[in-house]
């Protein structure tokens, strides 16, 4: 069956990429094949790490947040250097051209290191709640699709998973 976890990491607030990494490795090995992760800022950065030694069928990265910028807060100075390798599990990078976080140059240059697929969303900010999303019933058909396109199932609602 299909079933969603929610991570939790030890601290939201002041994110580490070691115990993060650890934490979703945990997490994927425990977790029945084939397994999607479906990260958000940072998070995607910490997926990336993690996934290096827990191997998934798929990633969807959304927003990441740029670690490596100059008004980064300490906290995400564990996260770099990025990894800029490209990934061994199909990926799909949603950006907005609007992310306080990261740039679009640097999203299209994720995208491009990493060989995912990339969604742009317009005026998007970091494709929060601050930036308006709720649940975002278009970005859960996109995310599908492409799903699909990788032989993966999805579950058809975002109720169900949550």
């Amino acid at each position: 069956g299909h079933a969603a976890v929610r991570v939790s990491q030890r601290d939201w607030m002041v994110p580490e990429r070691t115990a993060w990494a650890a934490t979703l490795e945990r997490a994927i090995r425990r977790t029945p094949s084939p397994a999607v992760i479906l990260a958000h800022s940072i998070g995607c950065i910490a997926t990336i790490f993690a996934i290096a030694a827990a191997p998934v069928a798929a990633v969807v990265l959304v927003a990441p947040a740029d670690a490596e910028r100059a008004d980064a807060p300490e906290a995400l100075h564990t996260f770099a250097p990025i990894p800029m390798q490209p990934l061994a599990t199909p990926a799909l990078l949603v950006a907005s051209d609007s992310d306080p976080y990261c740039t679009l140059d640097r999203a299209e240059a994720f995208a491009q290191a990493w060989k995912a697929d990339l969604e742009i969303v317009a005026g998007g900010g970091h494709i929060n709640a601050d930036a308006g999303f709720g649940p975002w019933p278009d970005g859960w058909l996109m995310v599908g699709e492409w799903l699909r396109r990788h032989g993966l199932d999805w579950l058809k609602s975002e109720k169900n998973h949550a």
